[in-house]
């Protein structure tokens, strides 16, 4: 989760939980110890959202243009655009290469200051660390919100569900733009196959999204884990009471990429 940019922090929180899963896979330094890839100890985005942006070329509405611009494209003019491309990707490689180099460096001087700390040390501070997020805990999915409470929609933002709330994040950012503890939702449920509907006291909003199944299981185990009744999903007949088995919680940030599965039919057991 770290690593796919699920726990908003700082760059230098970033180095030292690095640091400190080297330490845990390495103990202390050395350099005969096997060495991971920069991209298995630290998030590949960060370093690419230091490059600059890609100039961007409005498209021409002029339809002699566009015509004139393709009968270039197909000679020298096209060449000499190609050869530039090749030398601006080769130069983004060159920089990339460069902050990859710097950011290894920084992580393996923090490495060395971690000598004769121990592997369960090395991982009960890498959790400490993680645990400072306010949304530590919560499951994320990427979803598209057409009914903001912040602004206009579609907004794309991280739904996370917790044990005590269901919580609205802009990517990256540590703060909540909303939250909603499970007593205020008074309703939840899909309203198609890739649209999840969440009703909060007066206000319906529609999230777009690939897990409805998913999020819809998580609040149901949410809601049943905190003595509340479930609530049907739209055009779904009641069930009969849930099994007497206990519930199982999800432990720590629960990868987007690892879904919850859908819920067995009554009766059946859990997996």
């Amino acid at each position: 989760m770290v690593l796919r940019g699920y726990v908003p922090t700082s760059e230098e929180t970033l180095q030292t939980l690095a640091a400190l899963r080297l330490q845990s896979l390495n103990s202390d330094f050395s350099t005969h110890a096997p060495f991971p890839r920069l991209e298995e100890l630290f998030p590949p985005h960060v370093l690419h959202a230091r490059l600059p942006p890609l100039p961007h070329r409005p498209p021409s509405k002029c339809r002699g243009a566009r015509l004139r611009a393709g009968l270039l494209a197909g000679g020298l003019w096209g060449q000499a655009l190609a050869k530039q491309r090749a030398e601006r990707d080769q130069r983004l490689r060159g920089r990339l290469r460069e902050e990859g180099a710097s950011t290894m460096a920084a992580i393996v001087e923090k490495w060395k200051l971690l000598q004769g700390m121990g592997r369960p040390e090395a991982m009960a501070a890498y959790v400490a660390l993680v645990r400072e997020w306010p949304g530590f805990g919560s499951t994320l999915f990427d979803v598209d919100l057409h009914t903001s409470p912040v602004g206009p929609g579609p907004q794309r933002l991280w739904l996370g569900i917790g044990a005590k709330a269901v919580s609205l994040y802009k990517p990256g950012e540590p703060e909540p733009l909303d939250s909603f503890c499970y007593g205020r939702i008074s309703s939840f449920g899909a309203s198609d196959s890739s649209t999840f509907r969440l009703s909060v006291e007066d206000r319906d909003l529609l999230f777009e999204t690939s897990q409805v199944d998913e999020i819809a299981q998580l609040l149901n185990t949410y809601l049943a884990s905190a003595g509340a009744q479930r609530l049907p999903r739209p055009q779904e007949p009641p069930t009969s009471p849930p099994t007497s088995e206990p519930t199982v919680l999800p432990q720590g940030l629960c990868p987007v990429a690892r879904p919850w599965q859908h819920r067995p039919p009554v009766g059946s057991s859990h997996s």
